[in-house]
């Protein structure tokens, strides 16, 4: 069952990993706008940098990142 963390709020706000992911889905967002705009930029240029992000996030997820604090529902 799916049980989020206790202090999810400042996870939420304070994980790299989250930070990434969310410019990933801006970048996703802009490729969907590209064809408006085909003329001024490269194709495929906002597909690779989703994809660069996305695997910066999932290493980010496995990297020691600073304490956030308060406890978590593990504990």
């Amino acid at each position: 069952m799916f049980t989020p963390v206790s202090n999810w709020r400042l996870v939420l706000r304070h994980a790299w990993s989250i930070r990434l992911m969310l410019l990933a889905a801006l970048l996703s967002g802009a490729e969907v706008a590209l064809p408006f705009f085909e003329y001024q930029m490269p194709t495929g240029i906002f597909a690779a940098m989703s994809a660069l992000t996305t695997a910066a996030a999932l290493i980010a997820r496995f990297v020691a990142q600073a304490p956030i604090g308060g406890p978590t529902s593990g504990q």
